[in-house]
Parts: C-alpha cells; sequence; structure tokens
C-alpha cells in the first residue's frame, strides 16, 4: 500500500513538473504561446492549474449574489467566466471580454455547447473593454492587468462602467520567482497595483492571502 501511494505521488510531481515546462518563462515564449491558440487554451483549461488557481475557494470569496453583472476582463477560455454564471443565475449576466478573436470564437462554442444562456461576449480593442455606463457589479481581471497598458484611462473607464457601490477584483501573479506565471519582466508587484489605484480614485477595500503565487485584491471606487 505504502509502495502505491510512493508511485502515485511520484506520478504526480512528474506530471506537474511537465506541465510546468511547458510554461512560458520568456518573453519570446509568451508572444509564441499568444500566437498558438490551441495551446494557449489547453494551457488555461489545463486541470493542473486548479491546485494553485483555487477557483472555487476565489468563489466562495467572492460571494457572488444572484441577479449580479459582472465583467470578466481577459476571460480567455471562460475558466472563470463559467463559474461565475453558475453563481450569478439565470437572472445574472457575465460579460466576457477578450481582446483575441480566436478566444471569443472558441468561448461562444463553449457556451452555446453548455446552453447557457447568461453569458455575453465581447470582442473589445485593448484600451477599452467596451462596457456600457453603470452596467456592472464587478470587475474582474485575473492574470490580464500586467497586460494592460495605460492603467490610468483603463481605470477611468472601469469607474464609468461600475454601478454605484461597484468593484474591481484583481488576481495577479506576484513579481518573485513561482512555479508558474508570466515571465518576471511581464509582473506588477502588489504594492504597484495598490499603488496606481490609489492614484486614480479607488481604495482597497478587502484582501486575500489564501493563493499561494498570487494576490487577489478588491477596489471600489472613492467617493
Amino acid at each position: 500500500m505504502r509502495r502505491v501511494i510512493l508511485v502515485a505521488a511520484v506520478t504526480t510531481a512528474l506530471a506537474a513538473r511537465a506541465g510546468a515546462q511547458a510554461i512560458p518563462k520568456t518573453m519570446e515564449e509568451m508572444h509564441k504561446l499568444h500566437q498558438d491558440p490551441k495551446a494557449y487554451i489547453a494551457m488555461l483549461e489545463d486541470p493542473a492549474r486548479d491546485a494553485y488557481q483555487k477557483p472555487h475557494e476565489v468563489m466562495m470569496a467572492l460571494a457572488l449574489r444572484e441577479g449580479e453583472r459582472l465583467a470578466d476582463i481577459g476571460s480567455g477560455s471562460g475558466y472563470f467566466s463559467l463559474r461565475f454564471a453558475a453563481h450569478v443565475g439565470p437572472a445574472g449576466r457575465v460579460y466576457a471580454v477578450d481582446v483575441s478573436p480566436d478566444m471569443i470564437t472558441y468561448l461562444n462554442r463553449r457556451v452555446r455547447d453548455a446552453g447557457v444562456d447568461n453569458v455575453r461576449t465581447i470582442l473589445a480593442p485593448p484600451d477599452d473593454p467596451l462596457l456600457a455606463g453603470a452596467s456592472v457589479d464587478r470587475v474582474f481581471l485575473s492574470e490580464t492587468w500586467h497586460h494592460i497598458e495605460g492603467h490610468a484611462r483603463y481605470l477611468s473607464v472601469l469607474k464609468k462602467a461600475l454601478k454605484p457601490g461597484g468593484q474591481v477584483i484583481i488576481l495577479d501573479f506576484q513579481k518573485k520567482e513561482t512555479p508558474v506565471g508570466p515571465p518576471m519582466e511581464m509582473r506588477i508587484s502588489r504594492d504597484e497595483v495598490v499603488h496606481e489605484f490609489e492614484q486614480n480614485g479607488f481604495r482597497l477595500v478587502k484582501e486575500h492571502t489564501f493563493l499561494p503565487y498570487q494576490y487577489f485584491l478588491v477596489f471600489s471606487p472613492r467617493s
């Protein structure tokens, strides 16, 4: 019995290591990955991601309510979008925003095949999520903030899209070596993100620390 457990543990470790080797370590590898939609989707939907992304715990921490409207910016393959859809219910709405036509096409098919009625995809330019004014209760960005340029302008756009009392949630990789995540030069530290938001009319209202490699920050506009 002991030997079976040991073999299983070794197999799991080797699988995790193999997955880690597929993670892009340089800017060149990252750009190559983004140019290969199938490989990028496979990485986003890798079951091994759940171990560090902890999607169930993220959902519980957000405590989404039935009927909420939420924008998932950088939705990619829909890893979080479909989970949000289940939590906000038929009366709610999830706007899955991405800049990649391939990701939008993939997610549209996924939504159709799953029979989900409360997800709307938005193909957006890099500098504007194309959200209507006062249209969402929350904006969620997971592993996306470090891709966005012109943060000050983008935050002004997000502020307009929020309903009164709305929130912006940021999940992104800590600026230190981790087994997964983007190259170091792409990362933005937790303190930098907090400073940017505070400089642009937001305040940090909550922080969750259960993710091993990412910070999990919740901001609201200052009144």
